[in-house]
């Protein structure tokens, strides 16, 4: 077993400097020595081969219950050596074929009904807020900002962000505007305090995400402007004259994008547009890895625009601009787990050691996925026609 893995470990790391003591005790170095200087060792022969068996899964698993121990180096370098060395190499064959019976099988499973659509929010979203106060920016933006230099801090990055949503949405005066997926409250609130004076509904899932808006919104005086409810967007009769959807689209499920946009062609006023953020892959489509879906988030997908576009179309909209964040997302994790380890203790005393462990492992890993592994970020703009928004982009400059 150990000669196995150490074989395949050869064959597959080529680049950096990683250090691997296996369950025997014997020590291996590979990689050609460059980069930061990493090292590991498996607790067991249990764990060596739990690892080989399913790493996907079990590699963070190990990470967490502290059966795959750190001696040099952090999760993220180790996770960079694995990553950038997926990024330069060929997988072979039959990991080629594995990968992609498990994608198929992944994507047959997604069946976001509404109760499912509930308790996979819930997983996450209804974490206590206060753990999210601990890394996020004051507005709690838990989605992609935007960074115009890459020293500007969070906070100004997040702000950029949501100047450039607003933009998009060319608002006019006393506008009603629907944010799907609304989260702390951040964006609708952003929305409400606009010069224009929309009115905006907010929708979620998380009771826990709903109270701390509502009470956002008391506090700025803005509950006749900024309105939050626990619905599921399937439900809403209304009609908007904007739609916005920040981080909520890769939780729809791929089965349920046609019904996603034809909701949004229901909603939307003759007029009306919309913007959606989402993750996305530069690539083919892609698929959240056993152990995301597992541990942080249940029933999402990584679409590409060759999943996206058909549906819009085929819901009678128009897609009026596309823009790609490339690696704003891996800005944004990157600072994510910084301020994450400076409140480290306080998240323990939250929670406890594995959780914390379980945390640092998802923000590391989805920094790299987004360096290496082809994920980005995609702001598509849509109307309900052509002639909805005006004929150049000037407008799209932030204010």
């Amino acid at each position: 077993m150990e000669t196995i893995l150490a074989s395949a470990l050869r064959k597959s790391i080529r680049s950096g400097a990683l250090t691997v003591t296996f369950a025997s005790g014997r020590s291996e170095r590979f990689g050609d020595g460059s980069g930061p200087a990493v090292a590991f060792r498996f607790a067991d022969a249990r764990a060596q081969w739990a690892f080989m068996i399913d790493p996907d899964l079990r590699f963070g698993e190990l990470y967490m219950s502290e059966r795959l121990a750190l001696e040099e180096g952090s999760i993220r370098d180790l996770l960079g050596v694995i990553y950038a060395n997926a990024e330069s190499g060929s997988p072979p064959l039959l990991m080629r074929a594995v990968d992609f019976a498990r994608f198929r099988l992944r994507r047959l499973a997604r069946n976001n009904v509404r109760r499912r659509s509930r308790t996979n929010v819930a997983h996450h979203y209804d974490l206590d807020a206060r753990l999210f106060r601990l890394f996020l920016d004051d507005d709690l933006q838990y989605s992609c900002a935007y960074f115009p230099h890459p020293s500007a801090t969070l906070e100004e990055a997040q702000a950029e962000k949501k100047r450039r949503i607003v933009a998009k949405l060319d608002l006019g005066p006393g506008m009603r505007v629907l944010d799907i997926g609304s989260g702390w409250g951040g964006s609708a609130l952003t929305l409400a305090q606009d010069a224009r004076k929309p009115d905006v509904l907010g929708v979620t899932l998380s009771s826990e995400q709903l109270a701390v808006a509502r009470a956002r919104a008391a506090q700025l005086g803005l509950g006749d402007r900024a309105q939050f409810r626990l619905e599921d967007y399937r439900d809403l009769k209304e009609r908007f004259d904007r739609i916005t959807s920040v981080g909520m689209f890769e939780h729809v499920g791929v089965g349920f994008y046609g019904v996603f946009f034809r909701q949004v062609a229901e909603l939307l006023a003759p007029d009306g547009v919309m913007l959606l953020h989402t993750i996305g892959s530069s690539d083919a489509p892609g698929f959240v890895t056993p152990w995301l879906d597992k541990y942080i988030f249940p029933g999402g997908d990584i679409p590409s625009l060759s999943e996206i576009i058909p549906h819009i179309e085929k819901a009678g909209l128009v897609v009026t601009d596309v823009e790609v964040l490339r690696k704003h997302y891996a800005l944004t994790l990157r600072e994510w787990a910084r301020r994450f380890q400076a409140r480290r203790a306080d998240a323990a005393a939250l929670y406890d050691e594995r959780f914390c462990r379980m945390w640092e492992f998802y923000l590391a890993a989805a920094e790299c996925a987004f360096l290496y592994e082809g994920l980005v970020v995609f702001q598509i703009q849509i109307a309900k026609t052509a002639g909805s928004l005006p004929l150049t982009r000037d407008y799209m400059k932030p204010r």
